[in-house]
């Protein structure tokens, strides 16, 4: 009995000990600190039993036999907190207080060794019921193998306890025969018992393991799916290069077919992964973010990478940010690529460049519209001035008077100067214009015969004119003008050597891809086609970079004295008033092509034919009323005054004007066509002349821009006095708004200031016939 004691205690102890083990380890897991309790307690009980006779019979029977009842109900709780049921922790600890009560009573108020073996059985059978319904409640399908191996072994405990507890008695066998033997089987069974236990934390370890497993499955594929759905591209490398994984966002992105990795993919410095920094530049290889994270082990944020795809026509964009994924040694696993793709971002910084590239010259064109507004009119002056009494003076000299000739070169040099401000404010849009049906293919033609004459002979002039090409609705003056500024730009790119210039002419589908998108929209709205004009040389060509501001005010290539800048802003002007566009192509050494598109004119009735000077870049611009032309103008110069007519019969003309050079010019001018001339250069004193005489005058003519009164208040405070009184207003710049504003004042005509001297006569000889 004492070797079995001895036994039994070390058995205990090192259960206690084991089971302690797993507690500290999977301190989760429900029932090893019970059953390492239940274990120590078993060893206090087994010491009482073995040491009975040598200590007090309080401690070798109560302490013990207490000790061996509460062991099975602590292994019971742990049974209980591993199937992670509730566990009764008063009701047990009031068990076991009576299990040691009654252990005592039985020592020391009634010696019976009997009633203190049936408390310690009864109490191991109570307890192992319980645990068989618990066990039967948690595996009621049988499942569990060591579940069901625990179940049978306590029903053989059970049996054995009932033997033990009857067979003794009944059999009348002392406890010392039978102890032995109880003892012996309960060794066996609590080793046993211990190592199914034992199988039940393997078995709940591997089941979480399951669970976990299964959870990283779940949570993998949830990432997963996560990851390829993202609008974000996901790539994940391999140290050695390889790719590991890549979504449907980064295959998009690269322009790659849909599919799974492949592993096989070239390395990122090869073909298909070269790299772009944002000036447009390959990257090099260590400024790539894979390449800085395999070198730095740092990760890489916010790189702007262009990659080209397909052929390396297109270019996307992309904000890229990398890092590390370590190992639990530290060790590099895997290289993370994520990007965004920023590519509409970069188109629209392109187009808010291009945008302010447009709006920077718009707004040099408006500063230059402002000066030529500012100068105009002081400049008109002097060069009317200066026209005007060379023209009177050429008309009282002798036809072979020697100072004619000289005369002729002020005239001329004056002329140039006019054409210059006329290329100023047809650069700014202040040059009025006629918009009439005109036929391009014979201005076109027109223009061709002009400057074939004035081309030199080692190059080519050719022009085709489709036949079928529809109308504008333009200024016939203003196209010619943008077809000599193209002419001539063209034949000075042939810079003296032999090639050829070539205008082709033809119509456009309004709904043709070709056109541009202002254009298309344009002809959308009015139901109308597209006429396109090209313009090509084989000469030197252009650079990007000239290309790009060549419709820059005042910017030429051209040697000084050969070109004022202003060719292209003119045409540019011209070509966006009548709601065209223009493209460019050249390249240098291959030749420039400048192709003009219109919207074609809205059905209607046909305009007049047009005359053949109309077309000449170098015709007068038109007013408010026709005019005569170049050599009409001369006529009317040239002719002889009216023949004397009494003062009362002549035709009383008001002028007023601030420049006394311009008033005694137009003075004599008038006078010598038989009119009586009174003129102003106050606006105050014009005004009282007429109200002290209202029907004195047949005619007001007015300058416009004047100081203090404009040539439209004095018109509005004259037709206040005699609405009767024909009025005309000459300006040196002339808008929409001016027109509008002078028709609501009552204002006969708006003369252009330009051409205000050699047209006067004219206007003059018109308005002052009754109607």
């Amino acid at each position: 009995m004492p070797t079995l004691l001895a036994m039994r205690v070390g058995i205990d102890g090192l259960t206690a000990l084991a089971f302690f083990g797993l507690l500290r380890r999977y301190p989760t897991i429900g029932g090893p600190g019970w059953w390492s309790l239940s274990a120590t307690v078993s060893i206090l009980g087994s010491l009482g039993l073995w040491l009975r006779g040598s200590v007090p019979d309080f401690l070798a029977y109560g302490a013990g036999n207490a000790a061996l009842c509460i062991a099975p109900l602590l292994a019971w709780m742990g049974l209980r907190s591993h199937l992670q049921f509730l566990q009764p922790v008063a009701r047990v600890a009031a068990a076991g207080l009576v299990a040691a009560a009654l252990q005592t009573v039985f020592i020391f108020v009634w010696d019976l060794p009997q009633a203190r073996q049936a408390v310690f059985a009864l109490a191991v059978l109570i307890v192992m019921g319980m645990a068989y319904r618990d066990m039967v409640s948690a595996d009621p399908q049988r499942r569990v193998p060591e579940m069901q191996a625990l179940k049978l072994l306590t029903v053989v405990e059970f049996v054995a306890m009932l033997l033990f507890a009857l067979a003794g008695p009944v059999a009348g066998l002392p406890l010392s025969q039978v102890g032995p033997v109880t003892v012996f089987f309960f060794l066996l069974a609590g080793l046993l018992r211990v190592v199914l236990y034992g199988a039940l934390v393997t078995y709940r370890l591997r089941l979480e393991g399951d669970r976990a497993r299964q959870g990283l499955l779940i949570r993998e594929a949830d990432s997963r799916a996560l990851i390829e759905n993202l609008s974000a591209g996901v790539m994940v490398f391999r140290p050695n290069h390889t790719l590991s994984s890549i979504n449907s966002a980064a295959r998009r992105f690269f322009g790659w077919s849909p599919g799974g990795a492949n592993t096989a993919l070239p390395e990122p410095t090869g073909p298909g992964w070269q790299m772009l920094r944002e000036d447009g530049q390959p990257m090099r290889r260590h400024d790539m973010p894979f390449e800085r994270v395999l070198a730095t082990g740092q990760p890489v944020k916010s790189v702007v990478v262009g990659v080209p795809v397909g052929n390396g026509d297109e270019v996307h964009w992309a904000l890229f940010n990398a890092y590390p994924e370590n190992n639990a040694q530290g060790g590099l696993r895997h290289v993370v690529l994520t990007f965004i793709d920023i590519t509409s971002l970069k188109t629209a910084q392109a187009e808010q460049k291009t945008l302010q590239a447009q709006l920077s010259q718009s707004q040099k064109m408006e500063a230059l519209g402002t000066l030529a507004g500012g100068v105009a009119h002081d400049f008109n002056n002097i060069l009317a001035a200066i026209l005007g009494n060379a023209d009177l003076a050429r008309q009282d000299l002798t036809h072979d008077a020697p100072a004619r000739e000289s005369l002729h070169e002020i005239s001329t040099a004056a002329r140039r100067g006019r054409e210059l401000v006329r290329q100023i404010l047809a650069f700014s849009r202040q040059q009025p214009a006629e918009r009439t049906r005109v036929d391009v293919g014979a201005i076109l033609a027109e223009t061709c015969n002009l400057m074939r004459a004035a081309m030199p002979p080692h190059a080519q002039l050719l022009h085709e004119c489709h036949p079928d090409t529809p109308p504008l609705l333009a200024d016939a003056t203003q196209l010619g003008q943008v077809l000599i500024n193209l002419g001539t730009n063209a034949v000075h790119a042939l810079e003296g050597r032999p090639g050829r210039v070539e205008c082709q002419l033809d119509g456009l589908k309004g709904h043709d891809p070709r056109l541009p998108t202002e254009v298309a929209e344009a002809c959308a709205e009015a139901g109308v086609d597209a006429v396109r004009l090209r313009v090509s040389d084989n000469g030197c060509g252009m650079t990007e970079a000239v290309r790009s501001r060549i419709f820059e005010p005042f910017f030429t290539t051209k040697v000084v004295g050969r070109g004022t800048g202003l060719g292209l802003p003119v045409v540019l002007g011209i070509v966006q008033v009548h709601g065209g566009a223009i493209d460019v192509e050249s390249r240098p050494g291959k030749g420039t092509t400048f192709t003009l598109y219109f919207p074609a004119a809205p059905d209607g009735p046909p305009g007049l034919a047009l005359d053949p000077v109309v077309g000449h870049a170098g015709a007068d611009p038109v007013t408010m009323a026709p005019r005569p032309s170049e050599g009409a103008e001369t006529a009317l110069l040239e002719t002889p005054p009216m023949a004397d007519a009494p003062p009362a019969d002549q035709p009383h003309i008001l002028y007023l004007d601030d420049d006394d050079t311009l008033v005694f010019l137009v003075r004599r001018l008038l006078e010598r066509r038989g009119y009586r001339v009174t003129s102003f250069t106050d606006q105050q004193l014009a005004v009282n002349a007429v109200r002290e005489q209202p029907e004195a005058f047949q005619l007001l003519l007015t300058d416009y821009n004047m100081p203090g009164m404009s040539g439209l208040d004095v018109a509005r405070a004259v037709l206040a006095i005699n609405p009767k009184l024909p009025v005309a207003v000459a300006s040196g710049y002339i808008t929409d708004e001016l027109q509008a504003e002078a028709k609501t004042a009552g204002v006969r005509e708006v003369v252009f200031k330009t051409d205000a001297v050699e047209a006067f006569c004219e206007v003059v000889a018109r308005l002052v016939k009754p109607d």
